[in-house]
């Protein structure tokens, strides 16, 4: 721990010049936690003779973060799987779902949906995965691996592959792991009416399209993972105002914006016939194309 605080430091005093709270704002993501994000404030702090909490996000909430942020992830895949399943009359209650990596994205999904009333059928990490038709404890296994490091350490439920996880039959897919798990190779086996996607690139463009000819409503990675950084601008703002909000609000307001975001690609989808990722896209493009063309040229 002593060499990755070290590390840290080091590699934010190099940063210095670049980072900044009107500038880039880091934010955590694979291999990096609250912890390293409350070393680089820390740095950058002790370097301009200040506090400045809104320098980074995802620090712990003692230390200036936001409630509600570490699952803001997860909460955002339910968020979408939910409305998606309304959208093509999914009954959400019951239905089987499949996540491909038990992280911090991947735990929040799984607990969340099972907390919805979703049947999780099966999860795994970069170690493999287990599998139950009858559904997994998802509290016990968090637990679990909180403690043990293990994903199922009393070997309860059946071992699959990653691989295999993938082509599982069930209602909803949630890969949330890497990018590229979804392939020309694979596409064609995936056996979910919904693809959510937890983790940022999960699917080639080749498996796109086999997955859209099939009819699989894929929730695009910019609008299905969105709600971490939606809830790090709720943790910038916060930091700036030094006004902290209710775990309830910060939820609140983070399934306002993202059933609004929803709603508005999908729209776009049904009008123009796109598949929802390049709605998605569309969607955004013509917002930055708008304000562009307001603002003008300078000089």
């Amino acid at each position: 721990k002593s060499e990755l605080e070290r590390l840290t430091r080091r590699f934010t005093t190099e940063l210095l010049p670049i980072i900044g709270p009107d500038k880039d704002i880091p934010a955590p993501d694979v291999g990096t936690d609250s912890q390293v994000m409350a070393w680089i404030m820390d740095t950058y702090s002790m370097n301009v003779g200040y506090s400045v909490p809104s320098v980074v996000t995802g620090k712990p909430v003692s230390l200036g973060g936001s409630c509600g942020r570490k699952e803001a992830t997860g909460r955002g895949v339910m968020l979408n799987v939910t409305d998606a399943a309304g959208k093509i009359g999914l009954d959400i209650r019951g239905a089987r779902v499949a996540v491909q990596g038990f992280g911090n994205v991947g735990s929040a999904a799984a607990q969340l949906l099972a907390h919805a009333g979703c049947r999780v059928v099966a999860v795994s990490n970069i170690n493999g995965g287990i599998h139950c038709g009858d559904g997994l404890d998802i509290d016990l296994l968090i637990d679990g691996i909180s403690r043990s490091g293990v994903l199922d350490p009393d070997g309860r439920y059946e071992r699959i592959s990653n691989a295999e996880l993938l082509e599982l039959e069930c209602e909803v897919l949630v890969p949330a792991a890497i990018e590229n798990q979804i392939t020309a190779s694979n596409a064609g086996h995936v056996r979910a009416r919904i693809l959510a996607e937890g983790a940022n690139g999960p699917t080639t463009p080749d498996a796109d399209l086999i997955l859209n000819e099939r009819g699989i409503l894929v929730i695009p990675d910019i609008l299905c993972n969105a709600g971490g950084v939606i809830v790090s601008y709720f943790e910038w703002v916060q930091g700036r105002d030094a006004y902290f909000w209710s775990e309830e609000e910060v939820n609140r307001r983070l399934a306002e914006i993202l059933h609004r975001a929803f709603e508005t690609a999908y729209a776009r989808k049904e009008a123009t016939g796109e598949n929802l990722r390049l709605a998605s896209y569309a969607v955004a493009v013509g917002r930055v194309a708008e304000a562009i063309t307001l603002r003008g040229i300078f000089p």
